[in-house]
């Protein structure tokens, strides 16, 4: 599809996405994302009358065009709770490859942009109801050896994004290895 059949809305979804992928860390202007999907900066605010708005609309752009709730299926499907802890951190784990760029964008820009910050806010609430998903699986199982919300707050941090950069980028360990040892260490952890 060339990108004179997509809708205005999705022009604008993509020009966000690639500029906040592109530069790390940088904050992405509403005037340059309207240039970059060559559309005026009245259009823009039509559809997303501000920053936070527009960073979430990536955020759940990107879920849609990777499909992440297709991603997720297992880990909802799952029988036990620690085949929905292994399928939900797999999921997770080959998401953050996927996202890695506009997430480490939202993360680095959220400590000083109030719209990163919301953005980034809302999208770790989401993945930290996943974990507590997990979590709640496990304990209606009774294997769970902690309590649920400081489980799920563990397990959200070590899904963390940052725990994936430094062990895959910093350290060099292969996708495959990262997810074989945060499974083992997360099922140790809370089992």
């Amino acid at each position: 599809m060339s990108s004179k059949d997509l809708t205005t809305r999705d022009r604008i979804l993509n020009a966000a996405w690639t500029l906040l992928e592109s530069n790390p860390g940088v904050a992405a202007r509403m005037s340059d994302i309207a240039k970059k999907a060559g559309v005026s900066r009245q259009a823009l605010y039509l559809h997303f009358p501000n920053r936070t708005e527009l960073f979430i609309a990536v955020t759940r752009h990107q879920d849609a065009v990777f499909g992440v709730q297709d991603m997720l299926a297992a880990s909802r499907a799952a029988e036990t709770g620690e085949e929905r802890l292994r399928a939900f951190i797999t999921a997770w784990g080959n998401y953050i490859p996927r996202i890695f760029g506009v997430a480490k964008t939202l993360l680095v820009m959220s400590e000083t942009d109030v719209d990163a910050a919301q953005a980034w806010n809302e999208r770790m609430a989401d993945m930290h109801e996943g974990c507590a998903a997990a979590v709640t699986a496990l304990a209606r199982d009774g294997v769970l050896a902690m309590d649920e919300t400081e489980a799920a707050d563990l397990l959200w941090t070590l899904l963390s994004i940052p725990t994936w950069e430094y062990l895959t980028r910093l350290c060099g360990w292969p996708q495959e290895r990262y997810l074989s040892e945060i499974t083992r260490l997360a099922r140790l952890g809370l089992c």
